[in-house]
């Protein structure tokens, strides 16, 4: 594994967050935690409805709602995914979350979609995510 990656594994278990969302996995999905490339754990069977998205990601935790394998099976949504890894890592872990939510908060009022014009999306790239991208409301014909 590249340095880059272990400094970020590092890095995330010290801010707690890989802790968090190994809580988190252990609280709300079915299947067993198992590891993926880069240091990424992955958390198959997540249950609970918010947030909606297939799959996102707490740490170096990655959780996605149909089992873990079948991650593996979308290498860009597992790119995309470790960028958000990587953010947590610059972010300072779970104080990510609040400038998270109010981008996304942002974007919905910009063009009714989370993603778009959130930066945290868009610099993890929105269509590795599965995300298009939506005009602003005001753009709109």
């Amino acid at each position: 594994m590249k340095a880059a990656y272990r400094l970020r594994q590092a890095a995330n278990v010290a801010n707690l967050s890989t802790p968090l969302g190994l809580l988190l996995a252990a609280a709300a999905a079915r299947g067993p935690v198992r590891r993926g490339p880069d240091g990424l754990l992955i958390a198959g069977g997540y249950r609970p409805p918010v947030p909606v998205a297939s799959a996102f990601t707490l740490g170096n935790v990655v959780l996605v709602r149909r089992d873990a394998a079948s991650l593996l099976d979308r290498p860009a949504l597992l790119r995309h995914e470790a960028r958000h890894s990587t953010q947590y890592a610059w972010c300072l872990g779970p104080a990510m979350i609040p400038p998270y939510l109010l981008c996304a908060g942002i974007s919905m009022l910009l063009c009714g979609d989370h993603a778009s014009y959130n930066p945290f999306e868009r610099l993890a790239d929105l269509e590795e995510g599965g995300y298009r991208r939506r005009p602003l409301w005001f753009r709109r014909r």
